[in-house]
């Protein structure tokens, strides 16, 4: 037996075995209860970082713990392989996607499988693969079957550039991230997911999510966006354009509508287009405003640009009132009907907008103490008492918002209205490298579906990004096919599926895996749903939300019966690190930096000044990131995942530090020291055998409950318990039962130490050691020790001990003693196993 373990030998050693037993391969015919972990799949960028690390470990933990409670595990990894980073590539490196994907994924599995995670790598996908992406594309027909999918036409940021779509997250201060070129509005036939149909379900569906966290639950609530509100039609004066004579608008503050001063609509509205065919201006204006991204930050953070039509409508509660019509670039006619009144005094964006172009400010909400004519400083959003309102005054908000419901119903020219903010899921991207959209278009037939024999349509791979734009959209001969319904001309699809697609269903591929269909309904309704599923909350409204639809959609038309795809979720904390910037503003890898005496800082290669940033996320830009390689190079794969667990919460950051790593590498070699002590011992030694057993319960429970930092600190307890023991057959014990605490921590140590001691069977097919509920109760306990009522002393007493025993022991302590100068107490007041309260 070796003084030191040898994470180098060991890691590769158990690694081995464990794949060659296959070990944490899921058996969907078991009889054991079933548990399926999951974290989130990666992007195969090329390099793993300590995000990953910890993601990963703390799902892993929670696998090999199920797994020695008994349960059948499914614990699988893929890569969410689709997606613009590999366009990128293709067109700064000079290579294709898919190569570079591939071999992405290669050097990301071997990382992975470095640290020693019990993944069933048998269930392995990649989204961009056909035999993943062909059955995506024979679910995306089943729903346009069932009325799920439609197309129409759709505002989307274009980059004139590029000429391509960009996503919301690509219009950075209104120009294309990359070209740098002003983005336009522009409307493209787009195919979209029918999630509106599913608003209500989802909202309801979220009581059900109790192993949610509360902030998760909260931030869909809101994106949803359940509100109740009135729907009217405000009449135009004179002879409408375009023969259009009402402007509908949709307002979830009916208490407002006094305090009306202008009607906005759309660039895209009909009047303005009609008012366009007519207006050089006004076709201007319309031009202007679509330039521009229509993401909700990029509308909100814009200049709030408007034209006067000339127009004017009348206001329904008042026909003696008329407001202005302006067109404005900040309403899209994709959000209601492409129409609102304005509110300055009671919405920020009207504010903006009235203030800009001197139109009126009526206050006609206001605080309790309020005065109905205190002037408005800024936009008030708040609920409130009506003020300047007619008949409407003095009722609050609610009350006004009822009672306007009410007379618009009444008279005819509104109806009280539920409306969602969820909109429906514009799944077409104008990009090659993606899942292409299984339709055929024909001049004569429209629309066509491509037969369910002709899937998967596969992606060509002779293509070329030297020139901007959707290279399918160039191919020769791709997208050149007869129509599957009167064998005329026909041409493909050439958008392809947004890759959220891709990620809302890969947790039931990997459940099942059949080859002539996306999934075996039994089969994967054995692991459905996710029990425990392990990710950041950057993909609390996104991810999570389009997962919940494509499931409850896949129950709507028959192919599930389960309609949440993820019982428990968790998300975990960021990994941060210091930043570190030279004196001219430069970012520095923590790798260039040497540190000198006093700690002062400097840069390896220049020998410059190193100035010591703010600790923050790890990130490229920042150049704060840890590459892992060198760490499990130098301290193994046990002693990296143990930092992940120990220093932090897991649902806070993760501060990385040398002195972290190291003492995790610490840790593991005490326990290994401990492992290499010969047993055979005799005797017992039961505050130890007691301390051993409360250690398995706390342990077992703070795995179970994700708490991993307090599992690590009552082994730390343990640990510290069992060196200062005495040789006996319970420390043998303690130190068996510590192996198996460990092991889905530290799996490679624990094997090593298990084989050492002559184990026959490796431990990660053993058991979670038992306890016995008897030696989880305390015989002792501690006495709090008080003179005149002020806390001075602590002793250790048996349960149970008479009062006038324990009385003695407390007026025998010496800083008692020295309270009562010599003298006899007045009085003692014993509260047994509970408090000695002596009065001087």
């Amino acid at each position: 037996m070796t003084d030191r373990f040898d994470p180098a030998v060991a890691d590769r050693r158990w690694q081995q075995r464990w794949e060659e037993a296959g070990s944490f391969i899921a058996d969907s015919q078991s009889a054991k209860p079933k548990s399926y972990v999951l974290e989130m799949f990666p992007y195969p960028s090329g390099r793993i970082h300590m995000g990953h690390v910890r993601n990963y470990t703390m799902g892993d933990v929670l696998a090999r713990f199920r797994r020695m409670q008994g349960h059948e595990v499914l614990h699988p990894m893929g890569w969410d392989a689709f997606g613009m980073p590999a366009e990128n590539a293709a067109m700064e490196q000079k290579v294709h996607p898919g190569t570079w994907t591939r071999e992405n994924i290669a050097a990301m599995r071997g990382q992975l499988k470095r640290i020693g995670f019990a993944l069933d790598w048998s269930r392995e996908l990649a989204t961009c693969e056909p035999d993943y992406y062909g059955h995506e594309q024979a679910l995306f027909l089943d729903l346009m079957d069932a009325g799920l999918v439609f197309r129409k036409a759709s505002e989307v940021n274009w980059d004139p550039v590029d000429m391509t779509v960009l996503a919301n997250e690509q219009v950075i201060d209104g120009k294309g991230w990359r070209s740098g070129a002003p983005v336009e509005r522009r409307k493209l036939s787009q195919w979209f997911l029918r999630i509106t149909d599913f608003a209500e379900e989802l909202l309801e569906g979220l009581d059900s999510l109790d192993q949610w966290p509360d902030k998760v639950r909260l931030m869909q609530e809101n994106w949803i966006g359940k509100s109740r509100g009135l729907q009217f039609c405000f009449r135009l004066v004179g002879t409408p354009p375009g023969g259009t004579s009402d402007v509908d608008v949709f307002t979830t503050r009916p208490d407002t509508i006094f305090g009306a001063s202008f009607v906005a609509i759309a660039p895209d509205h009909p009047i303005a287009e009609a008012l366009a065919a007519d207006n050089d201006e006004a076709a201007e204006f319309i031009a202007t405003a679509r330039q521009g991204g229509t993401t909700a930050a990029e509308i909100e953070t814009a200049e709030k640009l408007g034209f006067d039509t000339g127009l004017e409508v009348v206001h329904p509660l008042d026909p003696s009132s008329r407001l202005p019509v302006w067109i404005a670039n900040f309403v899209l006619m994709d959000y209601g009907a492409g129409a609102l009144f304005g509110v300055p005094a009671h919405d920020a964006r009207d504010y903006e907008f009235a203030t800009k172009y001197r139109l009126p400010i009526r206050r006609v909400v206001a605080g309790e103490a309020e005065s109905a004519s205190a002037p408005v400083i800024e936009a008030e959003t708040g609920p409130g008492i009506a003020v300047n309102s007619q008949f409407l005054d003095g009722l609050t908000s609610a009350e006004a918002s009822a009672e306007v419901i009410k007379r618009a119903e009444t008279a005819g020219w509104g109806r009280g209205k539920t409306q969602y903010r969820l909109r429906d899921w514009g799944v077409s991207r104008q990009r090659y490298w993606g899942t292409p959209i299984p339709i055929i278009h024909c001049d004569a037939c429209g629309p066509v579906e491509v037969p369910r024999s002709q899937l998967p349509v596969v992606l060509p791979e002779d293509v070329a990004f030297d020139l901007p734009g959707n290279p399918l959209d160039r191919h020769p001969t791709w997208g050149k096919v007869d129509c599957p319904k009167c064998g005329g001309p026909g041409r493909r699809e050439t958008d392809t599926l947004d890759t959220f697609v891709d990620s809302s269903w890969y947790f039931i591929r990997f459940a099942s895996q059949p080859d002539n269909a996306p999934f075996d309904r039994v089969e994967a309704e054995q692991w459905l749903p996710v029990g425990q599923y392990i990710g950041g909350v950057e993909h609390a409204i996104l991810h999570l939300l389009y997962a919940r639809f494509w499931t409850r959609a896949l129950e709507r038309i028959g192919r599930l019966s389960v309609k949440e795809p993820f019982q428990g979720l968790f998300t975990q904390g960021m990994v941060t690190h210091e930043t570190y910037l030279s004196p001219d503003g430069r970012w520095i890898n923590p790798a260039d930096i040497e540190v000198g005496e006093g700690g002062a800082l400097t840069e390896r290669v220049s020998g410059a000044a190193v100035i010591r940033g703010r600790v923050e996320k790890m990130s490229k830009s920042k150049k704060n990131t840890v590459d892992p390689e060198p760490i499990l190079d130098r301290y193994g794969a046990d002693a990296v995942r143990w930092f992940m667990l120990s220093d932090s919460p897991p649902e806070r950051d993760l501060e990385w530090s040398e002195s972290g790593i190291e003492g995790a590498s610490r840790f593991v070699q005490r326990v290994w020291r401990l492992a290499m002590v010969p047993a055979g011992n005799d005797g017992e030694d039961m505050p130890l055998k007691r301390k051993l057993h409360r250690a398995i319960v706390a342990v077992g429970e703070a795995i179970d409950g994700l708490q991993f930092n307090k599992s690590v600190a009552a082994l730390y307890e343990l640990t510290s318990a069992i060196e200062k023991a005495a040789p006996s057959a319970t420390r043998d014990e303690a130190v068996r039962a510590l192996l198996l605490l460990v092991a889905p921590g530290a799996p490679h140590l624990a094997e090593e130490a298990w084989a050492a001691r002559g184990e026959a069977d490796m431990i990660a097919d053993a058991a979670w050691p038992s306890y016995d509920p008897a030696l989880l109760i305390d015989d002792e306990v501690t006495i709090a020790v008080q003179v005149n009522g002020k806390l001075r002393e602590t002793l250790t007493a048996p349960r149970g001990l008479p009062g006038k025993d324990l009385e003695a022991r407390a007026l025998a302590l010496p800083k008692v003693q020295a309270q009562l100068g010599g003298h006899p107490p007045r009085k003692v007041i014993v509260v047994p196993d509970r408090l000695v309260n002596i009065v001087a």
